[in-house]
């Protein structure tokens, strides 16, 4: 005799989710929230950057003399590469400043890679501390007029200035290069008591117009200038 056929139940259940696209889902944000990660637009070769790198908490002041010297070390043995180029910086104590130039926007950020990879190198054998040390990734800003160039080399050289200022400490009057920075290799300062310095650059030459020429027709740059005061 057959045996009688048992249909079997469907489970139609839906299976388990996080709730989907929602408001309020996901990580919360922190006090301190990383820049978000958004794709970067295609860069032209003919436009130099301004980059910004910040360190995590904790780090030691990069404005040390050991560090400075190491810093310039790592800087020298980039300066070969043929298109990616750091052509001024000057370092604070939590964060970098750098103008660059590069090829595209792949190279950029290859270049800024290996930068960033140096930096942490630097701060181990200056400073003996290991893992993360940059505290997101490089903060991008595109200079593209003669007048942006002229503010943007003056905003990195004279960058210790604008803290002083920021902070209501005393500026110092005298024309005096910072130590801590590419100053010294620079040849657009228009007072002459600048001291310039030509052997062992740890900085590239410009090749773009507006680094090399572009720059210069809003004047050279003093000294003694603040950044951001009129």
């Amino acid at each position: 005799m057959p045996h009688p056929i048992r249909q079997l139940a469907l489970n139609l259940c839906p299976p388990p989710s996080w709730g989907g696209r929602r408001d309020g889902a996901g990580r919360k944000r922190g006090p301190h929230p990383r820049d978000p990660h958004r794709s970067r637009q295609p860069l032209s070769s003919a436009h130099p950057c301004h980059v910004t790198l910040k360190l995590r908490r904790g780090i030691p002041s990069l404005r040390t003399v050991r560090f400075v010297r190491e810093f310039e070390r790592s800087l020298r043995a980039v300066q070969g590469r043929p298109r990616f180029r750091v052509v001024h910086y000057t370092l604070q104590s939590d964060h970098i400043h750098l103008i660059v130039e590069a090829s595209s926007s792949r190279d950029l950020a290859s270049g800024m890679k290996s930068i960033g990879a140096r930096v942490a190198r630097a701060v181990a054998r200056v400073f003996g501390l290991r893992g993360r040390v940059l505290s997101d990734r490089f903060h991008l800003h595109v200079l593209r007029s003669p007048r942006e160039v002229r503010n943007a080399i003056a905003y990195v050289l004279l960058n210790a200035r604008r803290h002083l200022a920021k902070s209501g400490r005393r500026i110092d009057p005298r024309p005096r290069v910072d130590p801590a920075s590419s100053g010294s290799w620079f040849d657009g300062w228009r007072s002459h008591a600048a001291q310039f310095e030509v052997h062992d650059p740890p900085v590239s030459r410009a090749r773009t117009w507006l680094l090399r020429v572009g720059w210069r027709r809003h004047g050279q740059i003093a000294v003694t200038e603040v950044p951001g005061r009129r």
